[in-house]
């Protein structure tokens, strides 16, 4: 923002953000379009060993010395999620959160995000932003990518488990890109959230003429063209996460799954197309976390890896949505095929989408700019 070696960066709060563009569904979803032919191409890096790790987690012991020390309640962490992106962004950066499902008795999200966005050649920092939005959003839009290549164009019908900010922002990049969606089917654990997302859909969507809440997961899936279970929860038996039997998904369905999910028999037969967000995530997830790895991870594409350890499913299976938007991989075949979509989270989802937010804000004359000095005291 200035010249060097005087460092100035802009801060940009929540509100500043939204006047920047972070709730531009359609925008968001062409953004992570994008960052899916660069990650197909190679033209980034996260961290970990195959520079694909979805970052790197503080967790808390059961039992500790520390009085003071944090318990490992439900969402209970502080995680960092670094990445570069290259491409027409060429920025690195890192999402920092900290998480606890009790956040929601003291009227807090259940997680709290910052973004730091830096310059990719000296390391300087370029923005420090608000990130819950832009989170939510980039999350959001991905499921959206995949319905747009995946999902049959005339769908109308929309399932949803969860209706929490992941369903809202899911639901609006599911009608960025298949508009004909007149009806969404939810199923809440509580009547706020459930009151909430009602009120969210009539203001923003009213294109949706019937909002049917169901009691059954069954109610959920049967009968939708999209599916999405977005219910946070506790992790550790599978048996417990929400499932999806293939006896109640009609023919042509898209699932997108970015929250804890299992699946029958019947679903991991292999006429049911299974897509990952980015192979590398899933395989590094397996490689740091005990076995069986869905125990820790509760997302569906971490099963898929255990199903090829334990020799129920071939890598060959799998497919990439990165291949598909690069158009190397088919997107849908027909009509009538189902497909199965593990959305897992990406940090190079927050570096495209935060930087694009933050160019927003520089044209637009939005934030606040701080010094970090005009000479650094230590050369």
């Amino acid at each position: 923002m200035t010249a060097l070696p005087k460092i100035d960066f802009l801060y940009l709060s929540e509100p500043e953000m939204i006047r920047a563009g972070v709730t531009d569904m359609p925008a968001c979803v062409d953004c992570m379009e994008e960052m899916f032919g660069l990650l197909y191409s190679g033209d980034y890096r996260m961290a970990g060993a195959n520079n694909d790790s979805h970052g790197a987690m503080v967790m808390f012991p059961e039992n500790s010395p520390f009085p003071d020390m944090p318990k490992p309640t439900a969402d209970r962490r502080f995680m960092a999620m670094p990445a570069y992106l290259g491409g027409n962004f060429r920025t690195a950066g890192v999402k920092w959160y900290g998480s606890n499902i009790e956040n929601r008795e003291k009227g807090l999200p259940r997680s709290i995000l910052m973004f730091t966005l830096n310059d990719a050649d000296t390391g300087a920092p370029l923005a420090f932003m608000s990130a819950n939005l832009l989170s939510a959003y980039r999350t959001g839009a991905v499921p959206g990518v995949g319905a747009s290549h995946l999902a049959r164009k005339d769908s109308k019908i929309v399932g949803i488990l969860g209706p929490g900010v992941m369903a809202r922002t899911a639901l609006a990049a599911f009608i960025a890109v298949c508009p004909q969606i007149d009806t969404v089917k939810v199923k809440a654990r509580g009547q706020k959230s459930l009151d909430t997302f009602i009120a969210w859909v009539n203001e923003h969507y009213p294109q949706v003429t019937t909002i049917e809440v169901v009691d059954t997961l069954e109610a959920v899936v049967r009968g939708s063209d999209i599916v999405t279970y977005c219910a946070s929860g506790e992790t550790g038996d599978p048996s417990l996460y929400p499932i999806v039997k293939r006896e109640w998904v009609k023919p042509g369905a898209f699932l997108a799954m970015p929250a804890g999910c299992e699946i029958d028999a019947g679903m991991e037969a292999r006429d049911v197309r299974k897509v990952l967000d980015n192979t590398g995530l899933y395989e590094a997830w397996f490689e740091e976390c005990p076995k069986p790895a869905h125990h820790t991870i509760p997302v569906i594409g971490v099963k898929f890896m255990d199903m090829i350890a334990e020799g129920r499913m071939a890598r060959a299976d799998l497919e990439d949505l990165g291949a598909i938007v690069a158009g190397v991989t088919p997107g849908r075949r027909n009509d009538d095929e189902i497909v199965l979509m593990s959305v897992g989270g990406m940090p190079v989802e927050d570096v495209a989408w935060g930087t694009m937010i933050y160019r927003n804000a520089l044209a637009r004359g939005i934030g606040t700019k701080l010094n970090l000095w005009d000479v650094p005291a230590l050369r």
